[in-house]
């Protein structure tokens, strides 16, 4: 199954296991995030594969899932072990998770 919800991956951030990936906008990374996460673009992303350690599983996340989808998409395409945070960081923000900075919002 590619797709976590919000709680898996905050107990599979606190396990340290994961690659967690943003990839908004960089205003939108900036009012409110995962702490943790790593910022790449989605129309960054094909670029920066390299950068990516494929021993890892990554998990893409965006505001509501849609573009982290696409990206777990390719991914899963590419060989990596690649999940989507389905609901995005609206469902994150929605189950009480914590963002960072503490007082952020999701853009």
């Amino acid at each position: 199954m590619a797709d976590y919800t919000p709680h898996q991956v905050a107990d599979l951030m606190a396990q340290g296991g994961i690659q967690l990936i943003d990839v908004r906008q960089p205003e939108e990374h900036e009012a409110g995030r995962i702490a943790g996460d790593r910022l790449v673009v989605l129309s960054d992303l094909a670029g920066e594969v390299d950068s990516i350690d494929r021993g890892r599983p990554v998990v893409f996340y965006c505001r509501s899932g849609a573009r982290s989808a696409m990206a777990t998409e390719a991914f899963l395409g590419a060989g990596f072990d690649a999940h989507n945070m389905v609901g995005g960081l609206l469902d994150w923000h929605a189950a009480g998770l914590p963002l960072d900075p503490a007082d952020g919002y999701v853009a």
